[in-house]
């Protein structure tokens, strides 16, 4: 049987934009990708799309297309010293290069803003490929000069023209076939990536014996058995582990809350997006039973983005010890629920007169802003007044919740309204 040394996916990579399946919107004539590469006019991009969809064969054609040196850089092992490097030879050489950077949302912003001036000049181009939005992982200095450009998913028509194409071209998967079961299995074991789907063929084939073969379902199974369930950053599995995340801290308990923080970690998760669910938890959860929560999370949120990984799982991990062991309120979270309700259910009210802004003769002549009492004139800071329209008076929208702060602010704002009424 023939052994090859490169991986299937590596044989299998397309050499020219043509080859390409699945990204047509892009690639075929009239595509943008095309047109850079028919002109061999070349700008910095970023290629945002899920895991295997091929943004770094995509950059690799395009360079070659347009005929420049092209460099890989990986944000997970590379730092500023390979960036300036890189740079270093464009300037030396007097050419272009294409700098491929992978992951490009784990660079942390002043390793993002070691490649401004370089773009900005013209001395590199910039390729990024990303599986976050780059709208909140690219900082907005180096989006702005760069284009962005959205692959999609492989579906299962794209990923059977891959298999297809493999199973009839490659020397070492010669006389093998595929059932229209395993066809299946595949393409979920696969999670539609086309790298993995391809790793798991060429396994599944090196377990055939005599050829020509047909690969059973049972096959398929039997390589992915014992294989992690898919984190796709689209995928239900992804959804379950940051649920599990926020349940965790929501529940006050502090290490299910780091096991799951972990797992994320573990998995590529980028830490822009754990602190954002950090910071919507502070609110929805924590509220103004401890309002330090939110601070913290916010902090957490602006010191992720400077740092990255992997010292980020230490701030992150600091967040979450905090919010697990804070007390614990929703009532914000209820109240303006109950208050979109009463949008809903009575539609745009007038807003009194009363409170109404009166920036013109013509508004003070129909009486806005007429009988507003200022606060601030008031002994406390207080004064009775009504603040609702008038259909929804005295609506009660917010009701605290059972921590102690949270209870005991609006006993004495009560209180003291209690008073003036008297």
């Amino acid at each position: 049987m023939f052994m090859a040394e490169e991986p299937l996916a590596q044989r299998m990579r397309p050499k020219n934009l043509s080859e390409v399946v699945g990204q047509e919107h892009l690639t075929a004539v009239g595509g943008v990708l095309h047109k850079v590469v028919a002109s061999g006019k070349i700008h910095s991009f970023i290629l945002w799309g899920p895991p295997g969809v091929g943004k770094t064969t995509l950059a690799q054609i395009v360079a070659e297309g347009c005929g420049l040196p092209f460099r890989i850089l990986s944000a997970i092992s590379s730092g500023v010293k390979d960036l300036r490097e890189v740079i270093k030879e464009a300037e030396d050489s007097g050419k272009q290069i294409v700098v491929f950077i992978d992951e490009i949302h784990r660079f942390s912003k002043s390793q993002q803003d070691a490649l401004l001036g370089a773009v900005e000049m013209g001395t590199i181009v910039l390729i990024g490929a990303t599986t976050e939005n780059p709208s909140f992982e690219v900082n907005k200095a180096l989006l702005s000069r760069c284009r962005v450009y959205t692959l999609k998913q492989l579906d299962e028509a794209a990923l059977g023209s891959i298999l297809q194409h493999a199973l009839a071209s490659d020397a070492a998967l010669a006389g093998l076939s595929l059932s229209a079961e395993a066809l299946q299995i595949l393409l979920f074991a696969g999670s539609f990536d086309g790298r993995k789907t391809l790793n798991i063929l060429e396994l599944a084939s090196n377990e055939t014996g005599e050829r020509p073969a047909e690969i059973s379902k049972d096959q398929i199974l039997k390589i992915a058995e014992g294989t992690a369930l898919p984190y796709d950053k689209n995928g239900d599995y992804h959804y379950d582990i940051i649920s599990a995340f926020i349940k965790s801290i929501r529940g006050s308990d502090v290490d299910a809350g780091l096991y799951w923080l972990a797992r994320m970690i573990g998995t590529g998760e980028s830490p822009e997006f754990i602190a954002r669910r950090l910071l919507i938890l502070a609110a929805e959860d924590i509220g103004n039973a401890n309002p330090n929560a939110l601070l913290l999370a916010n902090t957490t949120f602006d010191a992720v983005q400077k740092i990255g990984w992997p010292e980020s799982r230490i701030i992150l991990a600091q967040c979450v010890v905090y919010l697990a062991m804070a007390e614990k309120s929703n009532a914000s979270y209820l109240g303006i629920g109950a208050a979109e309700a009463a949008v809903r259910e009575t539609g745009d009210l007038a807003v009194p007169l009363h409170l109404r802004n009166a920036p013109t003769k013509l508004g003070k002549e129909q009486g806005y802003g007429a009988g507003y009492l200022y606060p601030h004139n008031y002994a406390g800071g207080l004064v009775a007044q009504e603040y609702l329209p008038t259909a929804l008076k005295g609506r009660k929208l917010f009701e605290p919740g059972n921590s102690p702060k949270e209870t005991e602010m609006i006993r004495k704002l009560e209180a003291a309204k209690a008073n003036l009424k008297k």
